[in-house]
């Protein structure tokens, strides 16, 4: 584990810079339990940035610093890095928008990779840009970076908004709920990510999967010719150059006009704050 993230450090590291993140450990191998946690492990600081709790209700959470943090984690039993959707010195005000298209076991990925591709039409038609990453498990996610001039109320109110308007329209595809029971044949559209404390598998992680697989980001190109979410693992992916040179530059933010408008849909008041002037790309 140690040797990958230090072979795929370049591509990872800006990623995770000034990020808290949480953890999937597997300290006795994958045969073993495998924990989730949020927090610093005793001996755990060589590239390990203590975050206070913006919220002061709970222990300091982490973020990890270059390379030293990445091979720290790895000696510790951390397989999966999961990173919160704002970075310090920011963190009320979110960079990236994730919706994970989680499918029910009854759907075939071919399905999965249909309804990314709808997604990313209906944000082209607003003027947001997007991009897609294989999970490394079933599904999908579709990122939209953003400016961090918006705070979380409206982020978390557009992603609610995205995924309860897909449920509504084509019920039969789509649940915007977490019950299995409603699941059943539908593609979960999980919003929840768009919160703060909440957190999304970091692209390049690897997952605590028999197969070593890695969220891998691909071009919406590549996408038409992937037949799984795992198609990338541990021995395949450091050969892979970094497919979203421009992730980092793009400078986009919620329109006001059509937060409301998803806040009246979702049955909430309109309460978009003044606009603000936008900066590079739309």
């Amino acid at each position: 584990m140690a040797s990958y993230y230090v072979a795929v450090a370049d591509r990872i590291s800006p990623h995770l810079e000034g990020r808290p993140v949480s953890f999937v450990r597997a300290p006795e191998g994958l045969r073993g339990e495998t924990f989730f946690q949020r927090h610093q492990l005793a001996g755990m600081s060589a590239g390990i940035k203590l975050i206070p709790d913006p919220g002061g209700e709970h222990k300091d959470f982490v973020a990890l610093e270059g390379v030293e943090g990445l091979i720290t984690a790895a000696q510790f039993g951390v397989i999966e890095l999961h990173g919160w959707g704002a970075r310090l010195p920011h963190l009320n005000r979110p960079d990236r928008v994730v919706l994970d298209l989680d499918p029910d076991p009854a759907v075939g990925f071919a399905a999965v990779r249909h309804a990314a591709v709808e997604l990313k039409r209906l944000f082209t038609g607003v003027k947001l840009q997007c991009f897609v990453m294989l999970t490394g498990g079933k599904g999908i996610h579709v990122i939209l970076p953003v400016d961090a001039s918006q705070e979380w109320d409206e982020i978390t109110d557009f992603a609610e908004g995205i995924a309860q308007g897909l449920a509504d329209a084509e019920p039969s595809r789509f649940v915007a709920t977490a019950s299995k029971a409603k699941r059943r044949n539908r593609i979960y559209v999980d919003w929840l990510r768009n919160r703060l404390t909440a957190s999304a598998i970091v692209p390049w992680s690897l997952r605590a999967k028999p197969t070593a697989s890695v969220a891998m980001p691909v071009t919406w190109r590549e996408l038409e010719k992937m037949d799984a979410a795992d198609r990338f693992t541990l021995r395949t992916a450091t050969a892979r150059k970094n497919p979203w040179p421009d992730f980092f530059s793009i400078k986009q933010r919620i329109d006001p006009d059509m937060l409301d408008y998803l806040r009246r849909q979702l049955g909430k008041s309109a309460r978009s704050p003044p606009a603000k002037k936008r900066t590079g790309k739309a």
